[in-house]
């Protein structure tokens, strides 16, 4: 039986880059700020936690793959951020390699 911990590092591992590419997709769609977002990536699956997700936007988009505008419409100002043109252009590039993977993956026989 494998170690449920040795388990849940790997499925980090996975899950970081997975999350990066989901944001860059689900923000190419439609602008949204970081609360919201968290419940668009729970409804495809991806359920990432605030101190996770809040890290990568600002990461995301000091490599200059999304853009930010303040929403101040509210009481307390947000960032709406949207994947920028260098953004969508990595996004289509991760998905041919996601897809070359996935399929790599699919066709290896397993015991």
């Amino acid at each position: 039986m494998i170690a449920p911990d040795l388990v849940a590092q790997h499925q980090q591992e996975l899950r970081r880059g997975t999350t990066s590419l989901a944001c860059l997709a689900l923000l190419t769609q439609q602008s949204d700020y970081g609360y919201n977002l968290l419940s668009r990536l729970a409804d495809v699956g991806l359920a990432t936690e605030a101190n996770t997700l809040y890290p990568l936007l600002r990461r995301l988009d000091k490599q200059g793959l999304l853009t930010f505008e303040w929403d101040t419409s509210d009481t307390r100002p947000r960032k709406v951020y949207s994947t920028s043109s260098e953004g969508i252009e990595l996004l289509t590039l991760l998905r041919s390699d996601w897809n070359r993977l996935t399929d790599a993956l699919n066709h290896m026989e397993t015991p």
